[in-house]
């Protein structure tokens, strides 16, 4: 062991004359451990969201949506399909006819959003249907038909003759809302209306609830609605229309550019958006939180900081007598400045150290028990996610150290500045 740190390691265990310093220094190694638990636990928590968030909205969205740019859905869509499917980089493509709908059972109703899809086709750009908690989405399928240019091709008569009420899948806040369980019935009410000799008269079908999903994520399962495409098409009277095609890529970041292959080959009219776009917004936000949070709680540390600064500076007018000592014995100036640099440092790498052990073991536990949970209607998620980081010890550590070691630089410079004639004239 070096001479320095040998001296620094002694006058950190040695008993104090003045119990205020040892106090002092046990407040600024606990200030160092808060400070750097609390670093690691914020950064856990906001990286936790915007994994958990991104996780969750990659999977119930498509990466790369392609609509018309008049928004009077795609006609003639099936060739379209199948020339999109071939695209590079594209593995996955589906159909779909969205619109906005009342859904009611008795005096109960809330707003949705329907979704028409061929089952087969939306599990592969979509986890939405792979959630169904009761029931089964396997309903959707249609009956008696043999592929799924069949299954899109059928008349909306034909469904309705193979089943008397079509089936539909909600998600669970809305048919908590509507207080629907599986088997039940709902109304389901289109602002795209009938023209009769009354009037525009809203247009109205009864569905049977055959499956209720839980995606974690409140906006899908409080206004999210899947049904068979030809019974959406019959519901909105668009025969054969569709709305979106959606797809899913082998590279999520690489979408924008994917998605711009896609427009050009759909040709003009056409306009496509991808899950960066439009969750943008949502994921600069987090990433501001982020650098915000992570400011405010250095401050922590910072405080900490000033603790060893006033331990340090105590611990030079106790050992005043000791230093002139050392230094008569032929100490140099800069090995009593290492010393006191080392033992702020000591103090610095212990709280660093606790700190680090508690943060990461608080955030293990979090995550794995999952035991604080979340208003999902305000934070999309029901619990509060941890996903800690290696790179994060690293950063806080560094941050750590570094406030710390400044701290230090007054205390040892002073205690180099002891004039052994003058600090042992009157002992």
């Amino acid at each position: 062991m070096r001479f320095e740190l040998f001296i620094a390691a002694r006058y950190l265990r040695a008993k104090r004359r003045q119990a205020v310093v040892g106090v002092i220094t046990l407040i600024s190694v606990i200030g160092v451990a808060a400070g750097v638990a609390s670093l690691i636990i914020a950064l856990a928590i906001t990286n936790g969201m915007e994994r958990d968030l991104q996780s969750r909205l990659i999977g119930s969205t498509a990466h790369v949506s392609l609509m018309r740019v008049a928004g009077d859905g795609i006609r003639d869509w099936r060739p379209l399909l199948e020339k999109l499917r071939h695209v590079p980089h594209v593995t996955a493509a589906a159909p779909g006819l969205y619109g906005q709908v009342l859904v009611s059972r008795g005096v109960r109703s809330g707003g949705a959003l329907i979704k028409g899809v061929i089952p087969k086709d939306e599990e592969t750009v979509s986890d939405l249907l792979q959630s169904v908690k009761v029931g089964s989405a396997a309903e959707l399928e249609p009956e008696n038909s043999e592929s799924a240019g069949q299954q899109v091709s059928e008349s909306a008569s034909q469904v309705s003759g193979s089943r008397a009420i079509p089936p539909i899948v909600i998600g669970s806040d809305l048919a908590e809302t509507l207080g629907a369980q599986v088997g039940d019935s709902v109304l389901v009410t289109s602002p795209q209306g009938e023209l009769t000799p009354l009037g525009l008269v809203p247009k109205y079908r009864t569905f049977q609830v055959v499956g209720i999903f839980k995606s974690g994520f409140y906006q899908y399962d409080s206004s999210y609605a899947f049904a068979r495409l030809t019974d959406a098409q019959s519901l909105f009277s668009e025969p054969d229309l569709i709305s979106v095609i959606s797809f899913k890529v082998d590279d999520l970041y690489n979408a924008d550019r994917i998605s711009r292959v896609i427009e050009a080959m759909a040709g003009p009219g056409f306009q496509t958006t991808n899950w960066m776009q439009d969750n943008r917004e949502l994921f600069r936000a987090l990433k501001l939180e982020q650098v915000v949070t992570f400011i405010v709680l250095a401050l922590i540390v910072a405080v900490a900081a000033l603790n060893i600064l006033i331990a340090l500076t105590m611990m030079v007018m106790e050992k005043t007598k000791d230093i002139a000592v050392m230094m008569s014995f032929g100490v140099r100036a800069e090995q009593v400045r290492r010393i006191f640099l080392m033992q702020g440092l000591l103090i610095s790498v212990i709280g660093t150290v606790i700190g680090l052990i508690a943060g990461y073991a608080l955030s293990w536990m979090g995550g794995h028990y999952r035991f604080i949970h979340l208003d999902a209607q305000v934070y999309s998620i029901d619990y509060l996610p941890f996903a800690p980081k290696l790179w994060h010890a690293v950063l806080v550590g560094a941050v750590s150290l570094g406030v710390s070691l400044l701290a230090t630089i007054y205390p040892s410079r002073s205690a180099a500045k002891v004039l052994p004639a003058e600090a042992l004239r009157y002992e």
